[in-house]
């Protein structure tokens, strides 16, 4: 009887573990089952965690995973970087697309978490990475690894995504994407190339690749940095006149000034945006007396950077807009990166209170499977602990070859970023000399129009977002989740 009571038992188990969900073959240690801050219910199952990617040194990247909450075995799997160099993709967790909407608390009281309707997981599975080592939760127990640049960082994160995807076979056969924004306009188009490249030679497991999206990215040396100045003339931010003056000075090129009067005409455009916010022109600057000391011309920043936008909106669009990217017509050069401690660690607006008062608090460490602050140190949302080169030259190179391989590419600009101008962008695109299969036209949200694009052969195709600044899902979510579903669809956009 107790042979047959056991065998009964048996088949009951089998037929029950036959119907419960595939994605719980992912690693039960990394599971989050609850999170401080949230009392409701989650919309899909949540991980986190630390992969390994040199055990000899003890270099862990730290990634959280938030499930599809549509069809999760089927909908597309995408990696998330935010820029920097130096900055956590919890800011895109946070602040952005993350499954939550963060209430600041009172008093410095825990923020609350409320589910996000526009988070990009509800069109497929995330990835939020924190990368390279010693960025974010990520670290090494050699800090020699904090000494890194554009290739390395790509490498790692390659090893990453294989190990990673060791640990969830589920997800394999799952469409792939990489995303970012910023200086992961460096980032997203160098992995893009390790993955393209590590399915030629057969490495194992093989990615399902289909493309990337960069947002706002800083690309090229010549086109970032020729950008600003055509951007502020067509945003009426500086005269025809002076336009005229400086583009005859310059000789249309303003990135790399060759004579005093074209440094002259560039301090005047530098001194006429000087109170802008940056990373969006249409929001207020507010200023503080102790940061209002020039900066030197080696360092090529003007002093707008150091007195950058902050809004009196709570939440979305933050009280903290640096840290994102490469300045204010200081575009991308081969050679060290400064961090953004070294350029100003006093401005006021670089505090992301909500997102550090969270990630620093011990049960939330605890909850998301992270190293306490005694072992790793406190979270920050942009570390001056490495020390970063820019290695990997322009970026154009890199989207020729992966378009020309098939790779499917979505380069989106917020139009009214000053950081990396639309006008940058929308000229490098144009550079590539594809032949244009879908002219400019604008792209609608319901009957709104949400911003203009323009479709190229071989995949690539450019979009501006309409009012959005910098971090396009910061400012205009529902327009941000509308093109990223489309672009993962395949559909027209």
């Amino acid at each position: 009887m107790f042979g047959f009571v056991s065998l009964v038992s048996a088949v009951i188990l089998l037929l029950l573990s036959s119907c419960v969900d595939p994605l719980f073959s992912a690693p039960e240690s990394a599971l989050i089952s609850e999170l401080p801050g949230f009392n409701g219910i989650f919309p899909s199952n949540h991980y986190a965690g630390y992969v390994t990617i040199d055990e000899s040194h003890g270099r862990n990247l730290y990634y959280y995973f938030v499930v599809s909450e549509g069809k999760p075995a089927e909908d597309p799997v995408v990696l998330w970087l935010n820029g920097g160099p130096g900055c956590s993709s919890f800011d895109g967790f946070v602040y952005e697309h993350g499954p939550f909407n963060f209430e600041k608390g009172v008093s410095g009281s825990m923020p609350k978490l409320h589910l996000n309707p526009y988070s990009w997981s509800k069109v497929s599975s995330v990835i939020y990475l924190d990368s390279p080592a010693g960025v974010g939760l990520s670290y090494s127990l050699n800090k020699s690894d904090y000494h890194t640049g554009d290739l390395k960082t790509a490498a790692d994160t390659h090893l990453f995504l294989l190990e990673w995807f060791k640990q969830y076979p589920e997800f394999l056969g799952n469409p792939f994407f990489i995303a970012g924004e910023s200086y992961a306009g460096v980032y997203v188009p160098t992995l893009a190339a390790e993955v393209a490249k590590g399915i030629e030679d057969g490495l194992k497991p093989i990615l399902n690749f289909k493309g990337y999206m960069v947002g706002n990215g800083v690309t090229d040396t010549e086109y970032d940095g020729n950008a600003l100045v055509p951007f502020a003339h067509g945003m009426a931010l500086i005269s025809d006149e002076l336009f005229q003056e400086v583009y005859t000075a310059c000789k249309g090129s303003y990135w790399n000034p060759t004579n005093l009067s074209c440094q002259d005409k560039l301090a005047r455009v530098d001194w006429e945006l000087d109170n802008l916010n940056i990373y969006d022109i249409l929001e207020p600057c507010y200023h503080s007396p102790e940061i209002r000391s020039a900066i030197s011309y080696q360092s090529r920043l003007p002093s707008t950077f150091r007195r950058l936008g902050e809004t009196d909106r709570p939440l979305p669009v933050r009280a903290r807009m640096f840290g994102r990217s490469w300045p204010l017509r200081a575009p991308v050069r081969d050679g060290r990166v400064p961090t953004w401690i070294e350029l100003g660690s006093r401005v006021p607006c670089t505090d992301d209170e909500v997102a550090t008062l969270w990630l620093n608090n011990e049960a939330v460490r605890k909850s998301i499977h992270a190293q306490p602050i005694e072992q790793i140190g406190k979270w920050e949302i942009c570390t001056g602990n490495i020390e970063f080169y820019h290695d990997a030259g322009s970026m154009i190179p890199y989207h020729k070859n992966l378009t020309l391989k098939g790779y499917r590419s979505l380069i989106f600009s917020g139009d009214h970023d000053m950081c990396v101008p639309y006008t940058g962008s929308e000229a490098w695109t144009r550079s590539l000399g594809y032949q244009v299969t879908d002219e400019w036209r604008p792209w609608y949200l319901g009957d709104q129009i949400a911003g203009y694009t323009q479709g190229y052969d071989h995949n690539i195709t450019f979009l501006t977002i309409k009012g959005a600044g910098h971090t396009v899902p910061e400012y205009k979510p529902a327009e941000a989740l509308a093109f990223y579903s489309r672009f993962l669809n395949g559909a027209s956009i």
